[in-house]
């Protein structure tokens, strides 16, 4: 069974930094592209950032780039977000995906991917 089991979600002041993990069992995680969604109250889930299976290919939402960084571990089947600078616009619940269908392309569509974690709630006071 798939698991996609997210943390390090929580409360933050804006400008801040939070580090979110999403550790992966029930898969062959080097060949997934792993990605990280995320929705506010009353919006559809945003694409934020994925990885394809090596590294060698990241994208991200322009709304967060130069701020946010995914990076992921082979070896420890885990991939991260770093997010910095976090804005109150930054507030959702974040959710972790992962799909094997072409693991070296990186796609922004929810559609793309097959597996998805419960979400971690992410959240910036001004």
């Amino acid at each position: 069974q798939v698991q996609l089991v997210e943390s390090g979600g929580g409360l933050v002041q804006a400008g801040g930094s939070l580090r979110l993990s999403c550790a992966a069992s029930g898969l062959t995680f080097r060949y997934y592209t792993m990605g990280w969604f995320r929705q506010a109250p009353g919006k559809e889930r945003d694409f934020v950032a994925a990885i394809s299976w090596s590294g060698g290919t990241i994208r991200y939402a322009d709304s967060v780039k130069g701020r946010f960084t995914i990076s992921r571990d082979n070896a420890k089947n885990t991939v991260y977000l770093q997010m910095n600078s976090l804005k109150p616009e930054d507030t959702a619940v974040y959710y972790c995906v992962g799909d094997s269908s072409a693991p070296g392309v990186v796609k922004p569509t929810p559609n793309t991917y097959h597996y998805w974690g419960q979400g971690t709630q992410v959240t910036v006071s001004s």
